[in-house]
């Protein structure tokens, strides 16, 4: 699988975000490589956008990776307990990013189920297989994704994204992002991005 280089980041958050559905998440652990194939985004373009941390480029030392070069990790913590992995995106000093929401598990079934679930695989029912990775905080669990990680160059080697060489003629689904109701008007902007009719997309009514 070929590694997307630094040029693939730096673009429009948008687009960004629509094309990393499909592609694959590798994170190596202790010898071991946990896959993942995106199936689920959300852009965030700090500037304008009043769900984003660095609305009207709020710079603090949370937000400070979203200021740097693009292709970098920018993890963070929710609700006091769970981790979300987002890509930065465009320029540097331009701060956005993108929110990996949701992924299908592809390799190292059994170390995210351990993660997740402290089982195997093959000892998940299929309802805890469909929520291995359903969503930003189920995602980093799974694929062993820490705090050590924010700032992490994603055009190095421990994690990565790679182009699919699987089958890309899917069709893809836009609609709101998810808990941002504080966002005033920006919670109405259509910037999430789903593989429609995908088993791991997040549980949303449209």
């Amino acid at each position: 699988m070929k590694k997307l280089d630094r040029s693939f980041y730096e673009r429009d958050t948008l687009v960004v975000a629509q094309e990393l559905l499909g592609k694959y998440i590798v994170h190596k652990i202790k010898g071991k490589e946990l896959i993942a194939r995106i199936v689920e985004t959300e852009a965030y373009k700090g500037p304008v956008d009043k769900a984003a941390h660095s609305y009207q480029n709020r710079r603090t030392p949370r937000t400070e990776v979203m200021f740097g070069p693009p292709g970098h990790a920018y993890v963070y913590l929710i609700y006091g307990m769970y981790l979300c992995m987002n890509i930065v995106t465009e320029e540097e000093g331009m701060p956005c990013a993108v929110l990996l929401r949701a992924a299908e598990p592809v390799e190292g079934l059994d170390e995210m189920a351990q993660l997740r679930f402290n089982k195997t695989y093959k000892q998940l029912t299929r309802s805890q297989k469909i929520n291995l990775t359903n969503g930003p905080g189920k995602l980093a669990m799974a694929l062993n994704i820490t705090r050590e990680d924010n700032g992490l160059d994603l055009c190095a080697e421990k994690m990565f994204i790679c182009e699919s060489d699987s089958d890309s003629n899917f069709f893809i689904g836009r609609g709101k992002r998810i808990n941002i109701d504080y966002a005033e008007e920006a919670a109405d902007y259509l910037w999430r991005f789903y593989i429609k009719n995908n088993p791991y997309i997040s549980k949303v009514k449209e």
